[in-house]
């Protein structure tokens, strides 16, 4: 499976946890899929995932933005997937680059309401990330090549949770960054999930572009555990005792692992006595405080 097809399947199983979110959070809804080539792909993917919601869309309004280098021909290249969604359902289909999104978003009314957008390739302006933020709530999903981090621009635009992952694929194919943004902890594990779900099959590595040794790490059902050991490890290092929230937060924001892999993790580092808790006894909830435990007191944890 290549990148391309990757990230489709991975916006289909983010719309499919947004969408009914978004329609009962709201009577409105946007879906903003901007990309800096002509390829239509991914929106045509999106509006099949739209259509299969029909029944939960009657009263409410969803506005889709597909905005491509497609040209003239656009419409008529989704037309087949536009054609099986509820009247419901606005589409807009609009030549250009996704510099232009910001004009888009404010004409469709998009601000204020569940918006989810899609920035695929270049370059994003701060003018773009802004406006994919105006959103309440707001999710972006931005696709670009790898050699900076996405971080500081996303947070800059007002999004309190990000995550970015680079996908690296087998073969020659290159290598793409995805960022993730949003404020919502639910939304971001339902992303890592799916992105481990989709990687999985294809065959893909996963790397952290904070990673110092760039070391990919290969997307299993059950995953390499010693680099996610080393970075909770790591943080407890920096900021002192977290509560299994936080580290759940951090795991899903500042590493490629997901939530779940982080409770796992962190089990394993408390049999090897590397960590300690705080009750001592009982189920490790989100409130469990977790504290490294003093030097030369602990097995090996890696």
């Amino acid at each position: 499976m290549s990148t391309d097809a990757v990230l489709r399947e991975l916006l289909v199983r983010q719309l499919d946890f947004w969408l009914p979110q978004a329609l009962q959070r709201s009577r409105r809804a946007t879906l903003a899929l901007a990309y800096a080539g002509g390829d239509t792909a991914g929106a045509e993917a999106a509006l099949r995932a739209v259509a299969g919601f029909a029944d939960r869309l009657r009263g409410r309004r969803l506005t889709v933005l597909v905005l491509t280098d497609g040209g003239a021909e656009l419409p008529a290249r989704l037309g087949a997937a536009e054609a099986a969604l509820p009247a419901d359902v606005a589409v807009h289909a609009v030549p250009g680059r996704p510099d232009r999104l910001p004009v888009l978003l404010k004409a469709a009314g998009a601000a204020g309401a569940p918006l989810l957008t899609v920035v695929d390739g270049g370059d994003p302006a701060p003018a773009v990330l802004a406006g994919a933020a105006s959103g309440h709530p707001a999710e972006l999903l931005l696709v670009t090549e790898p050699g900076r981090s996405l971080r500081p621009a996303l947070a800059a635009a007002g999004f309190p949770l990000v995550t970015e992952v680079e996908l690296v694929p087998a073969g020659d194919a290159p290598t793409r960054l995805l960022g993730y943004a949003t404020g919502s902890d639910r939304a971001l594990e339902a992303l890592k999930d799916g992105l481990w779900a989709v990687g999985e099959d294809a065959g893909m590595l996963y790397r952290d572009p904070a990673d110092p040794a760039a070391c990919p790490v290969a997307v299993t059902l059950d995953p390499e555990p010693g680099p996610l050991r080393r970075e909770l490890l790591a943080e407890l290092a920096r900021s002192g005792p977290r509560t299994v929230t936080e580290l759940r937060r951090f795991a899903t924001t500042a590493t490629v692992y997901r939530a779940a892999d982080a409770n796992r993790t962190l089990a394993t580092l408390l049999a090897a006595g590397a960590v300690t808790r705080e009750p001592e006894q009982g189920r490790l909830g989100g409130d469990v405080m977790i504290t490294a435990a003093p030097a030369g007191t602990a097995g090996p944890a890696a």
